[in-house]
């Protein structure tokens, strides 16, 4: 567990870690930088820099948490990834079904694994789910994840290496729009962010803008239309079950 600088969550719960890439979103991973220098640092979780491996101990963290939490599920894996058995997503289910007073937020860019096994899951009001859509190339994740048990589906769009014009919005709550950030960013036109702020508009859909990258993503702000844009879905009444 460890408090975040994501602007849309509070905190990173790792009940896995490791991953591979599969798409053009992964190609600069700040999870994988980030494993590597925790490796660097000694720490044991990533004695085995970014193979998959998952991390029984973890599961008890939840239960620690005195007050209510925004969580970020495996900032640094995804829960998803075909080495992950089961067995163990559903013991991290579990644990998120037994402490509703947290919101769990689940990014995936496996969405073909998340609809196979959506059945076999207890999707408690506080899970949100999400799958990463970098560009046109992956944009049949979203019909895998809207066709999913998740009470609250969500979009992460980022990093946002193209237009997505013409997005199927119906049945998702919640879209996140980011440029890349790093020493070699591929560049994110203003004009996709518009046009996504404004279907997400249309279509009464929580907008958030995190971020617009680049190489100092601090100087380039968050601001789009001068102003930012935090909308989230009602976390509230997501909070019972």
């Amino acid at each position: 567990m460890a408090q975040s600088s994501i602007e849309w969550t509070e905190m990173t719960w790792n009940p896995t870690t490791g991953c591979d890439k599969i798409s053009a979103g992964c190609k600069f991973c700040y999870a994988e930088i980030m494993s590597k220098r925790l490796q660097a640092m000694g720490l044991e979780k990533y004695r085995d820099n970014f193979e998959v491996r998952i991390h029984e101990d973890a599961l008890d963290t939840p239960y620690t948490w005195k007050n209510s939490k925004v969580v970020f599920v495996n900032s640094m894996s995804d829960l998803f990834h075909e080495d992950v058995p089961l067995d163990f997503i559903k013991k991290v289910f579990k644990v998120m079904n037994n402490n509703p007073q947290h919101v769990f937020q689940v990014l995936t860019k496996r969405a073909e694994r998340l609809f196979e096994l959506h059945t076999e899951l207890r999707w408690s009001h506080n899970i949100w789910m999400g799958v990463s859509v970098e560009n046109e190339k992956v944009k049949n994740r979203i019909d895998f994840l809207r066709n999913t048990n998740a009470r609250v589906k969500f979009l992460s769009l980022e990093p946002l290496i193209g237009p997505l014009p013409n997005l199927n919005l119906n049945n998702i709550d919640w879209v996140i729009v980011g440029g890349e950030s790093g020493h070699k960013p591929r560049p994110m036109d203003a004009d996709w962010v518009i046009d996504i702020q404004e279907q997400c508009k249309k279509e009464d859909v929580a907008f958030f803008f995190k971020q617009w990258g680049g190489k100092n993503k601090k100087a380039a702000g968050r601001l789009l239309n001068g102003r930012t844009y935090d909308e989230m879905p009602e976390i509230e009444l997501q909070r019972s079950v």
